[in-house]
């Protein structure tokens, strides 16, 4: 093949050079060299790039010289003769150098019969009998019709096209009897192998002797010779073809058909006037009475198809329906050539203009396309072309069938035609008014999604799919959910934060069953399209609701859905580090963490939960402790009321009970339901302090360091033996800051259940030095069923220190300096960031550490003096 194509392409060479022309072809390899000396190539039409052949004649070639009006005789009958069973000429390039006949795109017989061995018997039977029905009906149109004998029939001058059809060709002697001069008597001696299918008058008179004979005796004669050639290929010429031309025997016969036979022996009478003419053996083939040799044309399948496609659109409805049975039923016997070339595009030209119903024709024409070659396949060839066009029809039926039949030529659609000729037409299906279309469009659209634009899946598409997510037919809306769901992989990054969670969610609250089931399915299928941080926060929290729907078939798969997401969710989580905390001591936060809150410390029931969260409470208090006051006890009383531990810095301003003038750390309960002792007070009171602090309002632990101790010094501290004025803090935080069920705000003074407190007269005020002790903010709480509880403000005695409650004469310390900023604690933090707050919260340390600093060189001074 490579050596033909070469070869090819050297001839186009020398064409080229010798006419210097631009030919409207492009050749490819040469097929044959025809006796006729002809020689064969495939081309392709430069125009419209459809597959073409060319004969290509040799006018400089020396045993071409005697022969050139030959040629000229050939182009002359082709271009004007216009039959269908006539080899068709579509252009000619004539030059000093060569002739070239550009024709459709055939091959010689010769080649046809070598293939054809390939096929069983019977195909092979019926194709051949097709074929020399279609050059009997040729051959009488030339000898009645255009009065002229053709004078070579031969195998040589048949032509077979791309469909299996057989076309009549090889018109170099084919000229008009009636004429003296015609050139069947002057040069029919020309043709190379003249005799071979020479009738015995001409082999014994010679040419000449046509003029005293029929115009058909000649052809008729040659037909019978073809007959035998084609149906014993390897066998010689019949005995009566050669002097004395005896009779035929039925030993001679071969693989002719039995019913042929008859006729067969009458085409190759001895006898011109007696011989059977190509119309009367047409005649007998097509007579539908019974007998001996007739028949044999007419009860031929692929004479009875091609005689019904060629009439289907003028049929009746009967016809076309037993047409139609009978290709469904006997298509897969015919040759894939016959099925692909000659049978669909007869089928796809009259789905097109109306011939016959699209339900019928189109599962017809994807059942033949099965066998038709990949290259034949795509558009612009026999099947998609015609399909692809039927999708502008406005009618239902045929859109629906073409729906319905999408699944078996889908894959042979490329992208272009998809979005430029497909989408534009399928798109109106969308909003037809019948739901049968509607939701026949939805299910086509799984298919053609891979071959639809971006554009198209995150816009257009997506638009007609919100719309029918409401649609009034549940199965519709059904269909729509699956199918965004199977789109959701393709969709945009962006497109998919936005879609599918509302999608999936509007199918949860459908009030169809199978579409709640869809729903939780399609968060199932897309479970790699969303964001851990979306999984969390919308996926669960959607998909949670479905697990107590009214159906079981929901509510199972819905427990299946939320199994998924949790393992999910576990596994990213297991990822992530123990903490984000980057504040100072950050990294030993998991040891100075309570038992509850670690991961060996996790619950798994509801008493565990209240059990962990009153051993926090407990815990926190105990953390914020110094090791030296967890040792020591309150000692002194004023009125009746002491000074509660301190804690996160500053003096609790919660009185004890005067019936406990000492009360150990050690032997408070934290934090319990119905306890109405002070301790158990002051802690809770604490503990919500400590809650609204951690919520913004100041940082406890970056104060801890700064905290003065006691007994670290021996001087005076007298000087903060008067007690500073009651301050009522308002409390910022709420039941939301907590998290809890605690509920921090300021309310009126009211008996509190908790214990006695005394309380002050003197009118609340805020401290003009954050150093001073304040007085906390009322504390209620909200955990059900307790009433709410309030605790009283008061008013805190002197407080004295241990070294100063031993001398018989105080020496009064200086007072403190102002502070540069007032009311700095009082300043809430709540707009702040993170960063700002630790900035600010550093600032007033460092300003408190210098104040110490200062009142510790002030005491020290006064006590020097004091001695001297």
């Amino acid at each position: 093949m490579d050596y033909l194509r070469s070869f090819g392409s050297a001839a186009v060479s020398t064409l080229v050079q010798k006419s210097g022309l631009h030919l409207p072809f492009s050749l490819g390899a040469k097929v044959y060299s025809c006796e006729t000396f002809w020689t064969l190539y495939d081309a392709t039409k430069r125009e419209a790039g459809s597959l073409v052949s060319v004969f290509q004649y040799d006018l400089t070639h020396p045993l071409n010289k005697s022969t050139i009006l030959l040629a000229r005789n050939s182009l002359h009958k082709l271009s004007t003769i216009r039959h269908p069973d006539v080899l068709r000429s579509i252009d000619v390039v004539e030059t000093n150098s060569s002739i070239c006949i550009m024709t459709e795109r055939v091959r010689p017989l010769p080649l046809a019969l070598s293939q054809s061995t390939s096929n069983g018997p019977r195909k092979r039977e019926d194709w051949l009998i097709w074929g020399l029905h279609r050059i009997s009906v040729a051959l009488p149109f030339l000898n009645d019709s255009a009065s002229s004998t053709h004078g070579n029939i031969r195998p040589n001058a048949i032509f077979i096209t791309p469909s299996g059809e057989w076309k009549l060709g090889g018109f170099e002697v084919l000229s008009s009897p009636k004429d003296d001069l015609s050139v069947i008597y002057t040069m029919g001696g020309l043709v190379p192998d003249r005799m071979a299918c020479a009738p015995p008058e001409v082999k014994k008179e010679g040419w000449s002797a046509l003029k005293n004979v029929p115009i058909s005796a000649a052809d008729g004669y040659a037909l019978g010779l073809l007959l035998h050639a084609v149906f014993n290929p390897t066998h010689p010429p019949p005995l009566t073809a050669q002097p004395p031309h005896p009779p035929l025997q039925v030993s001679s016969r071969g693989a002719i058909p039995s019913s042929v036979f008859p006729p067969f022996k009458k085409l190759l009478n001895p006898n011109p006037k007696s011989r059977m003419s190509p119309k009367n053996l047409l005649d007998i083939g097509m007579a539908e009475s019974g007998g001996e040799g007739r028949g044999f044309f007419v009860n031929n399948r692929l004479v009875k198809v091609c005689a019904g496609l060629d009439g289907f659109t003028l049929s009746s409805e009967s016809d076309k329906a037993s047409l139609l049975c009978t290709l469904k039923e006997s298509g897969s016997s015919f040759p894939p050539e016959f099925v692909s070339y000659r049978v669909l595009p007869c089928l796809a030209s009259a789905l097109e203009f109306g011939g016959a119903s699209a339900a019928t024709i189109v599962p017809l024409i994807l059942q033949f396309g099965k066998n038709v070659a990949p290259d034949d396949y795509g558009l612009g060839s026999i099947i998609v072309a015609p399909l692809v066009k039927l999708f502008a029809s406005a009618d239902r039926g045929t859109r629906i069938a073409l729906l319905d039949s999408l699944p078996d030529f889908a894959k042979k659609l490329d992208k272009k035609t998809v979005v430029d000729k497909i989408w534009p037409n399928l798109q109106t299906g969308f909003t037809d008014t019948v739901a049968v279309i509607r939701e026949a469009t939805v299910r086509a659209i799984v298919l053609l999604s891979p071959k639809l634009s971006d554009r198209i899946l995150n816009n257009d598409l997506l638009r007609h799919l919100a719309r029918l997510q409401s649609d009034p037919e549940a199965t519709i809306r059904t269909n729509t959910c699956i199918l965004i769901g199977r789109l959701g992989p393709s969709l945009g990054y962006n497109t998919k934060r936005k879609v599918l969670v509302p999608a999936f969610s509007m199918a949860l609250r459908d009030s169809f069953v199978h579409a709640r089931v869809a729903g939780v399915m399609a968060f199932m299928a897309t479970a790699e399209c969303f964001e851990m941080e979306d999984v969390a926060g919308k996926v669960v929290s959607a998909v949670v609701g479905a697990t107590l729907d009214k159906e079981k078939l929901v509510r199972d798969q819905a427990f299946k859905a939320v199994e998924l997401f949790v393992k999910r969710l576990e596994a990213h989580a297991s990822t992530m580090p123990e903490t984000a905390s980057t504040e100072e001591g950050g990294e030993d936060l998991p040891a100075r963490l309570p038992g509850a809150f670690t991961q060996a410390g996790l619950v798994n029931s509801a008493t565990g939960a209240a059990s962990a969260l009153t051993g926090w409470a407990v815990s926190s208090l105990g953390k914020k402790l110094a090791p030296a006051d967890m040792q020591t006890t309150i000692s002194s009383t004023i009125d009746g009321s002491t000074l509660a531990p301190n804690l996160n810095g500053r003096a609790s301003p919660l009185p004890l009970s005067s019936a406990s003038p000492s009360v150990n750390p050690s032997r408070s309960k934290g934090l319990q339901l119905g306890g109405n002792k002070a301790p158990t007070s002051t802690l809770a009171a604490q503990l919500a302090e400590e809650v609204a602090n951690e919520a913004g309002q100041s940082s406890s632990r970056l104060w801890n360091d700064d905290l003065i101790d006691i007994h670290a010094d021996q001087g005076d501290w007298s000087a903060f033996e008067s007690a500073p004025p009651t301050v009522e803090s308002k409390f910022a935080s709420t039941t939301d800051g907590l998290g809890f069920g605690l509920s921090l705000r300021a309310s009126s003074p009211t008996p509190d259940e908790w214990g006695a407190m005394a309380s002050s007269s003197r009118p609340a005020s805020r401290s003009p030095d954050p150093w001073r002790t304040s007085h906390p903010s009322q504390i209620s709480r909200t955990l059900s069923p307790q009433p709410r509880r309030s605790i009283a403000p008061s008013t805190l005695a002197p407080a004295f220190s241990p070294a100063s409650s031993a001398r018989s004469t105080p020496v009064s310390s200086p007072r403190p300096l102002p502070n540069a900023v007032d009311n700095a604690l009082s300043t809430s933090m709540a707009g702040m960031s993170k960063e700002e707050k630790a900035a600010e919260m550093a600032r007033r340390k460092e300003e408190r550490r210098l104040r110490i600093e200062k009142l510790k060189e002030q005491k020290k001074n006064a006590a020097a003096a004091g001695k001297v």
